[in-house]
């Protein structure tokens, strides 16, 4: 039991009726597939529910117990663990709607329930009211479930073609129903429901909220009954009634009354109808082909008992409430009765049928046409039903033609009548009293029921006598009938052309006039019908034209009518008043009679239908030489007749305007007749015309039509022409006087007026408002409106008058009376819809309404431009923004409330649906301004309960279900309604686009219930529940279920705003799911209409997705992530798989994979190809000016794209051909206009190309952004390296393969050459991570994990898309060439250590060993590169030549990186011979001002600077082979180096925060200094002249050459400066370099000379610097400057100090071996002292104590020699250690402390705690890189200090083998002569030229006593000593063993030991 108990939170009572509605509906309206086993399921479960209708289940003791212990004990809710207890106010609550419904407890409790569920909904209602709703929700879902069944049962009267399985279900569950007892069920229920009974015992228990709800509980307490009777009239349209419901129906309907006015209720029509179908046989005639079927089934023909029961009921004397309806009855019976009578099976119902004239008499004698009239056409709802018509019209047809003598009797009676009539007023004796009026009624009826077509169906035809076919279009195949329901459809015309009119020659009684007109008026109405009764009325005329009576023909023709209308107008004239005259005011109305007034008025009420349906009609009778109508009615309106008539016809005179030919001249025609006197004659004291009508006549009486007709004809007449120079000549020409007239007499007096009729107040303010709008809406703001024009006037110049729009603009654009009460009739229409009560002249108000939205809305859309042309044209005119002027105080309210009043009718968006679209835009517009946000939100949040209201109705526009896309011209008013709201949808949520970019508060956040008063990140949004702004949130969530995108834009930038993105996300994460539930259906594959907005929710979707992503990234909420990445890269099936992609390459992946990754399943819905609109093929107008005037009118719209305005396209092209005169222009003019309609067509389809590429773009951008995120936000363990590279090989490959397609859109390429880049960038570094992990390389399968032909193939469709771009595109190439660049990255071999083993290898070993994976990968890309030949070398020359600086320096890089892999020179070769390398050479000259400019302080850009080192990358890699070197010679390289004057730069103070103008210039030095020094090298020894060239640089350059030498302060920079420098200087500066130069004169070379000797110099004495204790010094003050990166630092500065060493040593060492081969004959370079240097100044430090001053000023010690020995060997052992300790913990990487790793990492990762963030992987990755480089660097300064300590040991032995052995000693007391005789036969055969004259050996020679060889020795055998012996003979074993040549440093040792140990001689 317990288990029943439990409670159903979705109320039984309501939400599994929902169901059912949703479920009937779906399978029978919305025709959904698989929805009839749903529905079968459905109606078991509720069979109950429709047997038992609106039964409640009933109270028990037991519930109540249950209930009453809830709050205790708690109670058990279906599908929720555990019991919950429940407050008790919500259980007193649940006993009173008990009570109140009489419902059980346990259902009530679950109501209540539901209604605090939909509590959000609802917003300001409680759970009670809401409740109630629910309850009677539910009850409306069964009755309008049931009703839908009922309809889709296959039947006699109409069918909705739905599936046989669905109508047999549904027929046989309806039938069981029917024979349950349905009827009597509907009929007691539709007694019982009543709206004032139940509102009665809701207001007892407070049941009624505000007028909202009370408006919302009737309407559904009446729909329910409506829908119940609805299904009654149902059943009886598709099958008849058995016998007992039949005749409890008619029992019903005998008790049914009337309301007030005398019509039935919408309920009781329903019902009449129902009784009405069941008695009708009229289907029997149609010859359908289940006619035989539905006779059996029809008891009136087969059922005697059925006839007798009905007959008898039906004539049974009793009197109904209703006398009128009971006369329907009889008389459908009657009809009935004379069908069966003339049918086979009626011949055994002879006893009745032969009644059936007798039961006619009946039915008229109860005034059946009477009531038909006033009690049925009555009822509203009569033209919401098709079929009500059709039963209401085969009704009257059926009495006319099956009861042709009936008719005939009529007529006889009325003429009859019409005698009497006329006899009693001859005798003026009283009318007699057995007058009847039953064809007069019958005519009337006609008139009436036919002048109303809701549905187009034409049904009047019917009644004319005509030839053609009459089988049209207009009726649809939901009517089972044939077009018309009777064969001899001939009948009802000829019944009625003999017995209405008889012959001709009778005339029509008098009497019967004016409803014969009106009969003819609604049987004129429809295309058709007019044409036949204009035909009727002429042919009338004609036949009797010769009649006497001076009045010709019949009095129903033209002819007569208008002869008449004449004759009134001659005769009215003739007492024309004097304006002047006061009787004008009571005018005599002798001329009209009121009877002659109803039948004039008729009459021009039937010509006004004529010509309003019929065009042809309008102009045969305008143009009637004869007639005249239009100069007859206005010269009427001239005279005094009743206002009345001057309505009709000025409204007749509105249909004639319909025609644009008729309103030209019809303007000019109301001009003359000065209808609205605009021309006042001189002496007149007082206005005439229209006005004074107005003022005195219809005022005094209190009814308007005259008014009102004036505004309909302006209306109309405006629409068709509006002429410029109406009045000309008279007056300032132009509308302005109607204008002023219409605004300043009828608009703004129209709220003071009195009416007599309440609703005709709305009515003259619609009638007017229609005017301004049309005025308004057609007015485009042009300069010449700014400026002020005059005309002459009677000889004076008057100010010419503005268009009509302009004058409104300004009326608008200030704080105008016609504004302020176009906003207090907004602020009453507000006032009076939120009484939700009907009241007179509502649908006038709302209209009034919508109008005043419309005009403020097109103000604020013409502002700007009008606002911009007044600033331009300087006139004296003043206005402010509207938007301003709506945040003015209201005078009625005293606040600021206008906006909130315009935004108010959003609340009514379900009632008025396009005044809630005309609000949302004008919010629309007012929201693009920044400074009136905030106060929007203040003034919206001001007042609670508006805000409440105004929150409501934004959920409402959002939240409507009804909104769908349609088109303009949707004529279907359904269609149109939810277009309207599905506008309304985007507006808003353009709104909501727009407010977020703007800041905060903003209304978006307001709306979208974010914290408006606090912080917005503060925020936490919850599910609906507390508040109605949570509610909008889901609305727009709920919303993105439809492929609508702008939602989808929302929430991206709710996510993508800081502020609103935390609570944004936490909301969608934890409520909705929402990103991941919507990535699950990407792709969007919509119909091709809707491709573009898919894609665009596709865009914003994946763009919110990669925020996502990184979001979660950043805070390690790694399941999200992993479900997000799972979803989008996991190889899911793929549906539309579309067979093996063509072409050998695509083979080996679609045959592995036929599964689809999600990203990749979403790039294949971007379409790449984009059908292009074919150029304009034009006759009349120039190609060239059409594409000018498109472009003129181009503008960009709201979405960013550009697009063609086309209605202002439009306009220009048609004033273009109005412009042409002529009669040749006039003849061609349909021409021009299909011309210009082609244009157009052509514009649209640009614009939709245009935005479809605009889409794919933005699409492909997203697409982007979140595979970039993918691959790099997300951590890296998600997904595995194999994997990684798979899913980048299939995107790129995909990729490649749409993009190079032939129909691929050029302008989508960019952004795939993006992807591409960002993509290859990935696989490159995923590859070289992976190997680093130490992936093993076999030779076999390729590289990592990603097979060789895969990054082959990725590097031909790389190569195919360079090529594809062609010409154009470089900065596209820019992205290609960075992905070729990553692309052959991954095959470079990556750093390894240096262990100082493998040299041992023998060289037969090293060639025959195997190639390893990068040789190879290497070697195979070279292949493919090189199968694309010229084509590819030529494209990227090309680019790194010219054209923008990014793609050249990109360029210039991948062709610097294919002739670093090119062993075969064949790009070398093709550079060298195509020119382009002598043509980048020649450029250095051209860059050279460019590189000057950047040495200056605040340079301009550093563009150049970036390109110059790029070329000279190219050009240093292109000399570092011989065969480049010298064609860089050839091109004359180092010539256009030395007039470069950028190297020539003096260091000035540094500045700034880009780097300093020092950094610059060595970065514009190093590069040549680069660059010489490799050509230096490759050009061997007999390449002299590329030495002597770079000689003659280094002797251009001198000065600077020398003050860098000179440098004081050696830094980092300066260091690598010497270091290339003195490796130049070393290679060049030598005396062989200028004996190359030829025949150069002895001044040139003296000149040389000194410079060389001057580099010399330099260079030993920095040795002495560098070898000094200067260097420890230095070595300091690095690790000072950048404490944290000491280490490297000091590394970086150990190795440029030994470079520096190194290369002078080689100097000295090249100079000795050059000056001669033996000791003896040598130059000396260093002075014989053996002291080692031991202060600051390196080589001139202590030796002044032990020597003479003069005599060693410059050179410096033997000493400094040794002393760099010593050091250089120190630094060996220390630098030996030191490799082997890395060496070990490489070797031992895994067993690494923790702390050591991080010390390790650190020099590698940025920022502070980058150590922390990092994985153990990465972080061992980062120190086994750091170990391979500290172990490199090692091995580069244990080369270089084995080289400094050969260098020095050959330098020292030289020196002291010619001091010791070869040196004469000189003491100062002996002569100098022997010393100078010896040198001068050294200099003539000493080769080294000048260098003695500068203090060399010469001066030293000279002064070298034995004291100071002596000295020498004795030192040299000191510092030479036993350990540095050792230390030196170690470091060959350890060293020069493996690397160089061996035993050389032995042999010089024994050398110099041998030296020193010589017995002094």
């Amino acid at each position: 039991m317990a288990a029943q108990m439990a409670v159903n939170s979705g109320a039984s009572l309501w939400g599994p009726l929902k169901e059912l509605w949703e479920t009937v509906d779906g399978a029978v309206l919305r025709r959904q597939p698989e929805s009839v086993h749903l529905l079968d399921l459905q109606l078991k479960k509720h069979k109950p529910n429709f047997l038992s209708l609106y039964k409640n289940p009933p109270k028990s003791a037991e519930q109540r117990e249950k209930v009453r212990k809830a709050s205790t004990e708690g109670i058990a809710i279906q599908g929720q663990q555990g019991s919950r207890l429940l407050p008790e106010q919500l259980l007193s609550e649940a006993f009173i709607l008990s009570d109140l419904f009489d419902i059980g407890e346990l259902a009530a409790l679950e109501l209540l329930l539901a209604g605090e569920q939909q509590q959000p909904h609802f917003p300001g209602l409680t759970r009670g009211l809401v409740a109630v709703l629910l309850y009677w929700d539910g009850k409306l879902c069964v009755a309008n479930a049931l009703r839908t069944l009922i309809q889709s049962r296959h039947g006699k009267t109409f069918t909705l073609d739905l599936s046989g399985e669905l109508v047999a279900l549904t027929t046989r569950f309806t039938d069981e129903l029917m024979i349950q007892g349905l009827t009597k069920r509907i009929l007691t229920l539709v007694s019982e429901i009543n709206v004032t009974h139940e509102f009665e015992r809701l207001q007892k228990e407070r049941g009624l909220g505000n007028e909202k709800h009370r408006k919302e509980v009737s309407d559904l307490i009446k729909e329910s009954r409506q829908a119940l009777a609805d299904s009654l009239f149902s059943w009886t349209c598709q099958s008849p009634l058995s016998k007992d419901d039949t005749l409890a129906l008619i029992g019903h309907l005998e008790t049914v009354t009337a309301q007030a006015d005398g019509s039935l209720d919408s309920v009781s029509l329903a019902l009449v109808m129902a009784l009405l179908y069941c008695l009708d046989v009229s289907f029997v005639e149609q010859g359908t082909e289940d006619r035989e079927d539905l006779i059996q089934t029809l008891p009136l023909l087969t059922d005697r008992q059925y006839v007798a029961a009905v007959h008898s009921r039906l004539m049974d004397g009793q009197p109904w409430k209703l006398p009128g309806l009971q006369a329907v009855c009889r008389l459908a019976w009657a009809l009935s009765l004379r069908v069966l009578s003339q049918l086979p099976q009626g011949c055994a119902l002879v006893e009745f049928t032969e009644a059936d004239e007798a039961v006619a008499d009946q039915a008229l004698l109860g005034d059946v046409f009477l009531f038909m009239k006033e009690g049925i056409l009555g009822c509203e709802s009569l033209a919401q039903e098709e079929f009500y018509i059709r039963r209401l019209h085969s009704l009257i047809t059926d009495f006319l033609a099956l009861m042709p003598m009936k008719v005939k009797q009529l007529r006889n009676r009325a003429d009859e009548d019409a005698r009497l009539v006329h006899m009693s007023l001859q005798m003026d004796s009283e009318l007699p009293s057995s007058l009847r009026k039953d064809l007069d009624h019958l005519m009337v009826l006609i008139g009436e029921f036919y002048s109303k077509d809701s549905f187009g169906l034409e049904l009047g035809l019917e009644f004319w006598c005509h030839t053609e076919s009459l089988q049209h279009t207009s009726l649809h195949g939901s009517y089972l009938g044939m077009a018309l329901q009777r064969p001899p459809h001939k009948q009802v015309g000829a019944v009625f052309s003999g017995t209405l009119w008889g012959n001709m020659g009778d005339l029509l009684p008098s009497t019967l006039y004016v409803s014969y007109l009106r009969m003819l008026k609604g049987l004129a109405n429809g295309p058709q019908c007019s044409h036949y009764a204009f035909s009727l009325l002429k042919t009338n005329g004609a036949t009797h034209s010769d009649n006497i009576q001076g009045v010709s023909g019949s009095p129903v023709s033209w002819e007569h009518f208008f002869h008449s209308l004449m004759l009134y107008h001659e005769n009215l004239r003739r007492d024309f008043p004097n304006p002047d005259a006061s009787q004008y005011r009571h005018p005599s109305l002798r001329g009209i009679t009121q009877r002659e007034l109803e039948g004039l008025t008729s009459f021009l009420q039937l010509l006004t239908t004529i010509i309003t349906w019929s065009e042809n009609a309008r102009l045969a009778l305008c143009e009637h030489p004869q007639w005249t109508p239009v100069v007859v009615m206005l010269g009427l309106l001239q005279c005094s007749v009743p206002p009345v008539l001057k309505a009709e016809l000025l409204h007749c005179l509105a249909a004639f305007g319909k025609s644009p030919e008729v309103a030209a001249s019809l303007w000019q025609s109301l001009e003359y007749t000065q209808i609205l006197q605009t021309v006042r004659a001189p002496g007149q004291r007082q206005a005439a015309g229209i006005e004074v009508e107005l003022n005195e006549i219809e005022s005094s009486s209190e009814e308007y039509p005259l008014t009102r007709g004036f505004c309909h004809l302006i209306s109309t007449l405006v629409e068709s022409s509006l002429p410029v120079n109406l009045g000309a000549g008279l007056r300032v020409p132009g509308f302005q006087p109607y204008l002023s007239f219409l605004r300043d007499s009828v608009f703004l007096p129209f709220p003071t007026r009195a009416y007599r009729r309440p609703a005709e107040k709305w009515e003259v303010a619609d009638g007017v408002l229609e005017v301004f709008h049309k005025l308004l809406r057609e007015y485009e703001p042009q300069p010449s409106d700014f400026v002020q024009e005059v005309v002459e006037l009677q000889g004076e110049q008057v100010a010419a008058h503005k268009p009509p729009g302009h004058s409104i603009m300004f009326h608008l654009l200030n704080d105008s009376p016609m504004l302020a009460l176009c906003l207090s009739l907004l602020e009453e229409g507000v006032r009076q819809l939120d009484t939700y009560a009907p009241f007179p002249g509502k649908k006038h108000l709302e209209s009034a309404v919508l109008r005043c939205l419309c005009l403020l809305d097109l103000a604020l859309q013409k502002e700007v431009v009008f606002m911009d042309l007044l600033r331009e044209s300087q006139a004296s005119m003043l206005v402010s923004p509207l938007e301003q002027l709506l945040q003015g105080v209201s005078p009625q309210t005293r606040r600021a409330d206008h906006i909130v009043n315009i935004a108010r009718y959003l609340y009514h968006s379900s009632s008025n649906p396009e005044a809630a679209f005309q609000s949302a835009k004008i919010l629309r517009r007012i929201a693009n301004y920044p400074n009136i946000q905030t106060r929007l939100v203040g003034d919206f949040t001001h007042d609670q309960s508006v805000s409440e209201k105004l929150m409501a109705g934004f959920v409402e526009c959002l939240d409507s279900e009804e909104a769908e896309e349609g088109t303009e011209n949707d004529s279907d008013s359904q269609n149109k309604v939810a277009r309207i709201r599905h506008e309304t949808q985007i507006h808003m949520l353009n709104l909501l686009i727009t407010s977020l970019d703007m800041k905060t508060p903003n209304l978006a956040l307001y709306l979208l219930g974010y914290e408006v008063k606090k912080p917005v990140s503060s925020t936490n949004l919850q599910d609906p529940g507390e508040s109605p702004a949570a509610c909008t949130l889901k609305c727009v969530w709920n919303l993105c279920g439809m492929i609508y995108f702008s939602f989808s834009q929302v929430i991206y930038q709710l996510c993508a705003c800081p502020d609103t993105s935390g609570p944004t996300m936490r909301y969608l994460r934890t409520s909705q799911d929402f990103l991941f539930s919507h990535l699950q259906h990407l792709p969007f594959i919509l119909p091709s209409e809707f491709s573009i907005a898919a894609l665009s929710q596709m865009s914003w979707l994946m763009k919110t997705a990669a925020i996502e992503l990184r979001v979660t990234s950043l805070n390690r909420q790694r399941s999200h992530t992993q479900r997000l990445v799972s979803l989008l890269l996991d190889d899911q099936p793929h549906t539309q798989h579309t067979g093996v992609h063509s072409g050998p390459s695509f083979l080996w992946y679609k045959l592995v994979l036929n599964l689809r990754r999600k990203l990749l399943s979403v790039l294949d819905a971007i379409d790449f190809s984009q059908d292009m609109p074919e150029l304009l093929q034009l006759d009349f107008f120039e190609r060239t000016q059409i594409e000018q005037v498109i472009s003129n009118c181009e503008h960009i719209n709201e979405q960013g794209h550009t697009v063609c305005n086309v209605k202002l396209l439009h306009r220009v092209l048609v004033a273009e051909v109005n412009a042409l005169q002529g009669m040749a222009a006039i003849g061609q003019r349909p021409l021009l206009m299909e011309e210009v309609n082609s244009i157009l067509q052509q514009v649209v389809e640009r614009n939709r190309v245009r935005q479809s590429l605009s889409a794919k773009r933005h699409a492909l951008r997203s697409w982007r952004s979140l595979v970039e995120t993918l691959l790099t936000a997300c951590p890296a363990d998600l997904i595995p390296a194999d994997d990684r590279q798979l899913i980048i090989r299939d995107l790129l490959l995909d990729m490649h393969e749409k993009v190079l397609s032939e129909e691929a859109a050029g302008e989508l390429m960019p952004i795939v050459a993006g992807a591409v880049f960002t993509l290859t960038a990935h696989l490159s570094q995923s590859v070289l991570s992976e190997q680093q992990q130490g992936a093993g390389l076999e030779a076999s399968s390729g590289f990592a994990s990603i097979a060789n032909s895969a990054l082959h193939l990725i590097l031909r469709k790389l190569l195919d898309f360079i090529l594809s771009t062609g010409g154009g595109y470089q900065r596209l190439r820019a992205h290609l060439y960075g992905s070729l660049l990553y692309y052959l990255q991954i095959a470079q071999k990556p750093e390894e250590p240096d262990t100082l083993q493998t040299a041992g290898k023998a060289m037969w070993e090293r060639l025959t060993a195997p190639e390893d994976g990068f040789s190879k990968l290497q070697r195979e890309n070279l292949a493919i590169i090189e199968s694309y030949g010229k084509a590819l070398m030529e494209v990227v020359c090309r680019d790194a030549c010219d054209g923008h600086e990014i793609s050249r320096m990109l360029a210039l890089a991948v062709l610097d990186r294919i002739l670093s892999i090119d062993r075969q020179n064949q790009w070398l070769v093709y550079v060298c011979n195509s020119g382009y390398l002598r043509s980048l050479v020649e450029s250095l000259r051209q860059d050279d001002a460019a590189l000057q400019s950047l040495l200056a302080p605040q340079p301009p850009l550093l563009k150049p600077l970036y390109i110059y080192e790029s070329k000279m990358a190219l050009l240093t890699r292109v000399a570092k082979t011989g065969q480049g070197a010298v064609e860089l010679l050839r091109c004359g390289l180092v010539a256009q180096l030395i007039e470069c004057q950028c190297s020539t730069w003096m260091m000035r103070d540094p500045s700034g925060f880009i780097p300093s103008p020092m950094d610059r210039y060595r970065q514009i030095l190093l590069p040549t200094l680069r660059l010489f020094q490799v050509i230096l090298t490759s050009t061997t020894m007999n390449h002299q002249q590329g030495a002597a060239q770079v000689l003659q640089w280094l002797i251009v350059h001198a000065d600077t050459i020398q003050s860098l030498l000179r440098c004081q302060e050696l830094s980092m920079g300066a260091l690598q400066e010497l270091s290339l420098l003195t490796g130049i200087i070393s290679k060049t500066a030598l005396p062989g370099a200028l004996e190359t130069g030829g025949e150069v004169n002895s001044a040139v070379l003296m000149e040389f000379q000194g410079h060389i000797n001057r580099f010399q110099r330099l260079c030993l004495t920095l040795l002495g610097r560098l070898a000094g204790s200067e260097r420890e010094r230095l070595l300091k003050q690095a690790e000072i400057a950048a404490p944290g990166d000491s280490a490297e630092r000091r590394e970086e500065m150990e190795v440029a100090m030994q470079q520096v060493c190194a290369n002078i040593m080689e100097y000295c060492q090249t100079l000795l071996l050059q000056s001669s081969a033996q000791a003896q004959f040598s130059i000396c370079l260093f002075s014989p002292s053996g002291s080692e240097p031991a202060g600051r100044d390196g080589g001139r430090t202590d030796l002044s104590s032990t020597l003479p001053s003069m005599a060693y000023s410059r050179a410096p010690s033997l000493g400094l020699v040794l002393y760099l020995l010593k050091n250089s060997t120190a630094d060996f052992f220390r630098f030996h250690q030191s490799h082997r300790q890395s060496l070990g913990k490489l070797q031992t990487l895994d067993q690494l402390p923790p702390e050591e790793l991080k010390e390790l990492c650190q020099g590698l990762v940025l920022g502070p705690g980058g150590v922390e963030k990092i994985s153990s992987v990465q972080r061992s990755l980062l120190a086994k890189r750091r170990l391979v480089q500290l172990i490199n660097n090692r091995a580069k300064l244990l080369s270089l200090c084995s080289y400094v300590i050969e260098t020095c040991l050959f330098v020292l032995w030289r020196h002291l083998e010619y001091y010791l052995l070869h040196c004469t000693p000189t003491d100062p007391k002996d002569s100098l002569m022997p010393g100078a005789s010896l040198y001068r036969s050294r200099l003539t055969d000493d080769s080294f030229g000048g260098l003695q004259a500068s203090g060399g050996r010469g001066i030293s020679l000279s002064r070298v006593s034995r004291q100071d060889l002596d000295l020498l020795k004795s030192d040299m055998a000191v510092g030479f000593g036993e350990a540095l012996q050792r230390k030196l003979l170690e470091v060959e074993g350890l060293y020069s063993q493996v690397r160089s040549r061996y035993t050389f440093i032995q042999a010089l040792v024994r050398r110099i030991r041998g030296l020193l140990r010589q017995p002094k001689s």
